[in-house]
């Protein structure tokens, strides 16, 4: 018996990974997030299944289900909406369900700041302009900011930043990253990536408050830097015809012509 904590992606049923799907369609039990991940994704689950939707439940009913799953010998498939390795609370349900004992997996899903890149067909990451994604929030009622973890802190690299659960303090955000990015910085909130509703709000950081119409105040990404405009930034070094790459030697007396396998990890391409 397993609990299988699976990332069940942004919104869109079909940006659920194989594995996932594999592992939903396995196990006799389903936990899901009801506020965040679609039905569609549910039509996996086998027939019969038990499938509990644990938005009105505690930590402590959640844990439950899953101890009396594991004294029947039922695997438990478990899914939070995005991925797993930030805010979806997986961390303290793998502290309880370890210190009893229940095995767990852990299996990754497509990210709501992947699937909002790709809502705006950008790379977050431009030679010159950005090399560095910031994935970051402002306070909450769920969680503090631990010291340091502040969007002037952040904003002083001059990365993209993905501002996740802060668009009710959008007003905030601009005020703190102002000073740093400038009135011009281009700014887009992605409410609900992928979904059959999702809306794009392109906008700088000088009126992107002024173009919200206040219908989006939740499951919405905030997305700041320049390398959104997709412009004014050099082609890398990674294609270039005279870039001398392991997979591209370019001539005899290239160091890396006659690459062999001894030389793994001494190149970086």
């Amino acid at each position: 018996m397993t609990v299988h904590f699976i990332g069940a992606g942004p919104g869109a049923p079909d940006l659920l990974t194989l594995r996932a799907r594999d592992l939903i369609a396995a196990s006799p039990i389903c936990l899901y997030a009801g506020s965040l991940v679609p039905a569609d994704i549910l039509s996996h689950c086998p027939k019969g299944a038990r499938v509990v939707n644990t938005a009105p439940l505690s930590l402590d009913q959640i844990i439950e289900e899953c101890v009396q799953a594991h004294a029947q010998g039922l695997d438990v498939a478990r899914l939070h909406s995005g991925d797993l390795s930030i805010w979806s609370a997986m961390g303290e349900q793998l502290r309880r369900l370890r210190d009893l004992g229940i095995p767990v997996s852990v299996t990754p899903g497509v990210p709501a700041f992947a699937a909002a890149a790709a809502a705006l067909q950008t790379e977050l990451t431009l030679p010159g302009l950005a090399q560095s994604v910031v994935l970051t929030r402002t306070p909450g009622r769920a969680s503090a900011m631990p010291e340091g973890e502040d969007l002037a802190n952040f904003a002083r690299t001059g990365a993209t930043l993905a501002i996740h659960l802060s668009i009710q303090n959008l007003n905030g955000v601009v005020g703190r990253l102002l000073p740093y990015y400038g009135a011009d910085c281009p700014v887009a909130v992605v409410y609900r990536a992928s979904w059959p509703d999702q809306r794009i709000i392109r906008g700088h950081l000088r009126d992107i408050g002024d173009r919200m119409d206040g219908s989006v105040t939740r499951t919405a990404l905030i997305l700041v830097g320049p390398a959104l405009v997709g412009e004014g930034f050099e082609d890398s070094c990674l294609y270039a015809a005279a870039y001398d790459r392991r997979y591209r030697p370019q001539g005899d007396t290239s160091v890396w012509h006659g690459w062999s396998p001894e030389q793994e990890g001494t190149r970086h391409d």
